[in-house]
């Protein structure tokens, strides 16, 4: 048996597509069919039903057999989503009649999805190249894989379309209204979000140096910045609008106050986080307080400092839309939604926020690839 590698992903697989085969028709159309042989009744599935069920058995064979992690991973993949493809493809002007058959072999497909994701889990590669394909493919697989179940299950079941889209509608809902949702984008990211992130961050910042030099600034400041963090947006942004307007200075307002707390309670944590035998090497060389915080306090802050970035980034797009929940012009992203949910168009409501968390990831990634660049020295940068 040294030719055999067994999985329980790809065993739990063979009795689940045992399972379909034996419990016979996948939708109601064809149990209306079988019931009725000289109707002429229109079903799913006519001519892949068996292959279907094939492709998951064979691939999850094959990947029990002694090869190599990237042939395994190969044949996983085309099997899961081939089979995947062929499932939601045929259910399509059937969507809701789907019977267990139907759920059972598109679990099977995961499984060989979740399987080829561990094995490339696992493979260490000796090149930098591919090391960094799998590490981009890898996430790849696993949340296309989020949107095949989200598509399958809801075409399937039948779930109405009011309460879940499926993804498909989402995407030609997002690429038909494309100058719609660059309208929205730039009303909110390129205006409320960039600039009120840029002030709250410089001034949260600011502050902390001027709290770090001066101790009642510290003792003053920590204990209300803490309870100005736990304060409610949705209290916040109606009082930001009546100050300042309706356009995107309110906005950038609310963005600026949930940003500079976050970015002047990790700069004074990170300040003290130099030892303090560095310190006194510092003063040994006769360095006053301005050189020893350019060159020592703050190189050691910086991973504190770049955290306090990452989080504003995601605070700040949430703090801007949900702040134009309050009072908004005819354009931007909370504006959208709202507007959209008491129309019904729930399709494109799902489409903003496809649009937010994009450009969220974007922004979360340009600060982390920024931080790897600055902080190539930390242990958790060589590490990772």
């Amino acid at each position: 048996m040294n030719w055999l590698k067994p999985s329980w992903q790809a065993g739990l697989a063979i009795l689940l597509v045992v399972a379909a085969v034996a419990l016979g028709a996948m939708t109601t159309a064809e149990m209306d069919a079988l019931a009725n042989p000289t109707a002429t009744i229109a079903y799913p599935y006519l001519g892949t039903k068996s292959l279907m069920p094939g492709l998951v058995a064979l691939a999850a064979i094959i990947s029990m057999l002694r090869l190599s992690a990237l042939f395994e991973a190969l044949v996983l993949l085309v099997g899961a989503h081939l089979a995947a493809w062929l499932l939601i493809h045929g259910i399509g002007g059937f969507e809701g009649t789907a019977k267990a058959p139907y759920f059972i072999i598109l679990a099977a497909a995961w499984l060989l999805a979740w399987r080829c994701v561990a094995v490339l889990s696992s493979m260490r590669p000796a090149s930098l190249w591919a090391a960094r394909t799998l590490r981009v493919l890898v996430p790849t697989i696993f949340g296309a894989w989020i949107l095949i179940l989200w598509e399958a299950i809801t075409r399937g079941a039948g779930i109405p379309f009011i309460l879940l889209p499926p993804p498909s509608a989402i995407g030609a809902r997002l690429v038909n209204s494309l100058p719609v949702l660059a309208a929205d984008v730039n009303q909110t990211i390129f205006k409320a979000v960039i600039v009120g992130y840029v002030l709250g961050c410089a001034a949260g910042f600011i502050v902390a140096v001027l709290a770090d030099r001066f101790l009642f600034l510290r003792r003053g400041l920590m204990p209300i910045g803490n309870m100005v963090s736990a304060l409610p947006i949705i209290g916040v942004a109606p009082i930001m609008v009546m100050w300042f307007g309706f356009d995107w200075q309110s906005k950038a307002a609310v963005v600026i106050i949930m940003t500079f707390f976050p970015m002047l309670v990790n700069t004074v944590a990170g300040l003290a986080a130099s030892g303090h035998m560095e310190r006194d090497l510092m003063r040994t060389y006769a360095s006053n307080y301005w050189q020893t915080l350019w060159k020592l306090r703050l190189p050691a802050a910086a991973p504190f400092i770049f955290n306090a970035l990452k989080i504003n980034s995601t605070l700040a797009l949430i703090g801007a839309i949900v702040a134009e929940f309050f009072g908004t012009p005819v354009v931007g992203m909370g504006f959208r939604i709202s507007t959209e949910v008491g129309r019904m168009n729930i399709d494109m409501v799902w489409a903003e926020i496809a649009v937010a968390a994009f450009a969220g990831s974007v922004f979360y990634g340009v600060i982390a690839l920024c931080e790897r660049a600055a902080t190539f020295w930390h242990p958790s940068v060589r590490g990772g």
